[in-house]
């Protein structure tokens, strides 16, 4: 499992871990019914704490992305994709919505706003 830790961020370890599965379940790299690595071999694959894994794991269960069965482990269920695609939306919404707001601040009009989108949109 592919997961950077960077620990200069301001974000803790585990929401780091959590958005990075979440990630992956949401791009089709892990799907409903794939195991996750145990607590301990990802820990020991990170270079981190086990409770800070088990904290990210619980997390996830928590949000429904995840199921553990005790003894056997912990899989992904994925129900809960759909509902973290529309948060995610939601929350490029409210980042464009303040960017226009702040263009218009600068005195930029909605045709200039689109063609701004426009190249960068080419790049």
């Amino acid at each position: 499992m592919k997961i950077i830790i960077n620990s200069n961020s301001m974000i803790p370890i585990y929401e780091q871990i959590t958005g990075s599965i979440k990630q992956m379940i949401v791009s089709g790299d892990l799907k409903a019914g794939d195991p996750l690595p145990s607590v301990r071999t990802l820990s020991s694959e990170l270079r981190i704490s086990a409770l800070t894994v088990k904290k990210a794991y619980d997390r996830l269960e928590e949000e429904g992305f995840t199921a553990t069965v005790h003894g056997k482990g912990t899989y992904v269920t994925g129900a809960n994709v759909s509902l973290m695609r529309e948060e995610q939306q939601r929350e490029i919404e409210n980042s464009m919505e303040k960017l226009v707001e702040k263009a218009r601040s600068y005195g930029i009009g909605n045709d200039e706003i689109r063609e701004l989108l426009e190249i960068i949109l080419e790049a």
